[in-house]
């Protein structure tokens, strides 16, 4: 495997930061994980624009997305695969111990790891745990992903592959790694960032492309919805069967079904919509 780091490829096993890089010591960074099919990468305009926004609710340096996009390229070009996860990360770089930034600058590294397509459908679990909607942090995407970590692997001890959180006054926010949009008396919603979810891209899209509505909506909505389903890089729309210990009928439900239907049309007619 190849992997760009700070200006170049460099083979896997030479691919080195410093264990003194500040996304290494206090998680200061932020990330991207791009979808790449052929040597082809799916919206990554919008994924730049999104770590843009990241870093700069950081107070990172704007990353220079012509090196970025380059980087891509170059990764993508090195090691060919059918269908990808690419990582776009860029942390604080090289810093002293502690939460203050060092001047060394910014550390970059895009790397791609072969993937497969996902099933039609999922399981997923509710949490205990909360997302914090006025966390200073909250909506970009940084690489501190130890709750995520924590609740990721609660889901797998109970058969799924995704938890969803509430947030701190019990209204369904996101996944670990995912949006999730569920279906009320017939009409799609998707809880609104004020929610403290992430901004995902497959959300913007879906919301663009179906007219789903963001809606404020109690964690317990899970328990009555008619359908659910989740987005992501890599999930793109995917129905969930389960929810807790809630299985849900007919799944994909028909709603569902025209969301997946619609984003896949749409994204093979454009790959940076």
């Amino acid at each position: 495997m190849q992997i760009w780091v700070n200006g170049g490829l460099r083979d896997a096993d030479a691919a080195q930061v410093s264990v003194l890089d500040h996304g290494m010591t206090v998680g200061d960074g932020i990330f991207e994980t791009v979808k790449a099919e052929k040597g082809t990468t799916f919206a990554l305009t919008r994924h730049l624009a999104r770590l843009t926004r990241s870093a700069r609710g950081l107070g990172l340096p704007d990353p220079d997305l012509d090196e970025v996009r380059r980087a891509c390229a170059a990764v993508l070009d090195a090691n060919p695969v059918a269908l990808g996860r690419m990582r776009i990360t860029y942390t604080g770089g090289l810093s002293p111990l502690g939460s203050e930034r060092g001047d060394a600058g910014p550390t970059l590294v895009v790397a791609v790891g072969e993937t497969s397509r996902r099933p039609d459908s999922t399981a997923v679990v509710t949490v205990p745990w909360t997302r914090n909607e006025r966390s200073a942090v909250a909506g970009l995407k940084t690489t501190s992903y130890a709750e995520n970590v924590v609740a990721l692997a609660r889901a797998h001890e109970n058969g799924a592959t995704e938890a969803l959180f509430g947030n701190t006054v019990g209204a369904l926010c996101e996944g670990t790694g995912s949006n999730v949009f569920v279906v009320v008396d017939g009409q799609l919603h998707t809880p609104p960032l004020a929610s403290g979810c992430l901004a995902g891209i497959t959300r913007e899209l879906v919301v663009e492309w179906t007219g789903a509505q963001e809606t404020d909506l109690p964690l317990d909505v899970l328990a009555s919805a008619e359908e659910v389903f989740l987005t992501s890089t890599l999930r793109d729309v995917q129905a969930v069967h389960r929810v807790d210990g809630r299985e849900l009928t007919g799944t994909p439900g028909p709603v569902t079904a025209k969301a997946m239907r619609v984003f896949d049309e749409r994204a093979a007619s454009d790959l940076d919509p």
